[in-house]
């Protein structure tokens, strides 16, 4: 990469129009798509290569630009810079946008005008100064539309189909990044996939998919439970594999990380607050998280460990399917302990006799107290190969698994609680888990229980598995 060192003049993008003669431009990149192949109609069997990005170069004002050419060409223009990067654009030519059919496949800007960069007559280098980046550099920190006007994670999951295909604004802070997936298409193009779990005050769990690789490179950037985004023109819809509400990052999303806005602010203090109360770290199935019939790998007890320690950096979880056994189970104890309270809006442990809810990030703070009881059990699950220790099962799977709710488990007498411990323990059984890893986990290891049932015989001889 060359940076360019010539002393120019560079012209606002406000006043950029057609009748400008060689005009200079100087911006931070706040968008770009991939490098796309196209059919060359005027040579038949060839292919022509274009990408687009949007650069900003003051509060108000940014514009989208693009570059067609050769692949050598488009792909090495493409390479030289990447978004957040301050360029000088020299000798673009200054075209009237086609706004409907700029603003259904570009970010929208508040210009009339579009920028095309040819290959012999414009050029884009990288910016030196570094005072001058650290004016460009702030703009990245500002949204490209009204900071207030956004969804909810919350208001996306209540208003569920209804949004499917909607392309809105979401403010939301990052949870935990997955890892990056390749796949080849039936026509053979590759391609790539990552997927990015949000969280706000209203939801825990809400799934940002990304397929483009500047914005997959962007995505690995960002640091779990310590950035907000402002997704400006996300498109939301209603996935019917998760049966649950998703967003995708398209060619018209630009993302602002950590906004400077007052909304963001406090989102960043709830997020930092919520996380080191622990809120995130014992997640009940949510809205977002796969379906238990899309679960299909089976693991020994060995094997999940070793893969949850091989994703320990990428903090990826991991799905699988156990046949082992339940080697701990103390339904039988004290009421107490297992079933628990815990406050309706945030999650959060809390005590029957409180008033209000001791979490000082809950959304409610301040407020009467309201509380669901559920199962909260720590189990042991153990096969041939080893135990993982410690599993969660609470909620809706453990009533699922022992076939009651809550409340008919306080009903029942303690000999009807021991014969339901015993109708699981140390039976052979199909558990669904999910497993992450965690650093405040005393095993590296958190697990949790999606489902639980006793296994089919037949079943298991063709499924469990050796080492």
């Amino acid at each position: 990469m060359t940076y360019h060192a010539t002393a120019h003049t560079y012209v606002a993008i406000s006043d950029l129009h057609p009748n400008c003669t060689h005009p200079n431009i100087l911006g931070v990149v706040i968008g770009k798509t991939d490098v796309k192949g196209f059919p060359d109609r005027k040579n038949i069997g060839s292919e022509r290569f274009t990408f687009s990005f949007t650069i900003k170069d003051s509060a108000d004002h940014f514009i989208n630009a693009s570059s067609w050419g050769t692949d050598d060409y488009i792909h090495g223009l493409s390479n030289s810079f990447r978004i957040g990067d301050c360029v000088i654009i020299e000798n673009p030519l200054v075209l009237t946008k086609d706004a409907e059919k700029e603003d259904r496949f570009c970010p929208s800007t508040p210009s009339f005008y579009r920028l095309l960069v040819t290959e012999n007559h414009s050029t884009i280098s990288v910016y030196p100064d570094m005072e001058a980046d650290d004016r460009l550099l702030a703009l990245l920190h500002l949204p490209v539309k009204d900071p207030a006007d956004f969804y909810s994670l919350g208001d996306i999951v209540a208003n569920g189909q209804t949004l499917d295909g909607s392309v809105i604004n979401i403010l939301a802070a990052v949870q935990s990044i997955g890892e990056i997936k390749y796949f080849t298409t039936s026509d053979g193009r590759k391609g790539q996939r990552c997927e990015v779990k949000l969280f706000d005050e209203t939801e825990t769990m809400f799934s940002l998919t990304c397929w483009d690789r500047e914005a997959i490179q962007l995505v690995q950037a960002w640091i779990p439970r310590e950035t907000v985004l402002f997704i400006a023109d996300a498109r939301v819809s209603f996935d019917n594999f998760r049966k649950s509400m998703v967003a995708t990052v398209t060619s018209k999303t630009i993302i602002t990380v950590n906004p400077d806005t007052k909304e963001a602010n406090q989102l960043f203090n709830y997020a930092r607050e919520f996380s080191e109360t622990g809120g995130l770290d014992d997640q009940e199935k949510q809205p977002g998280e796969v379906p238990l019939d899309s679960i299909t790998d089976v693991f020994t007890v060995n094997q999940l460990k070793l893969r949850a320690q091989e994703n320990l950096e990428r903090q990826d979880t991991i799905y699988g399917i156990t046949y082992g056994f339940m080697t701990t189970l103390s339904i039988d104890s004290s009421i107490s302990k297992v079933i628990r309270s815990r406050c309706a809006k945030c999650r959060f442990q809390v005590n029957e006799e409180m008033q209000v809810c001791a979490n000082a990030a809950c959304p409610a703070q301040g407020q009467p107290l309201e509380a669901t009881a559920g199962f909260d059990l720590l189990v042991d699950v153990t096969d041939h190969t080893g135990t993982l220790q410690s599993c969660s099962l609470s909620g809706t799977a453990a009533e699922n698994t022992l076939g009651c709710t809550a409340e008919d488990f306080v009903c029942l007498t303690e000999v009807q609680r021991t014969a339901l411990k015993w109708r699981f323990l140390l039976e052979r059984c199909k558990i669904y888990l999910k497993v992450l890893p965690s650093s405040k986990a005393r095993t590296g290891l958190r697990g949790s229980i999606l489902y639980c049932t006793l296994a089919d015989p037949v079943e298991v001889r063709q499924n469990v598995l050796t080492e």
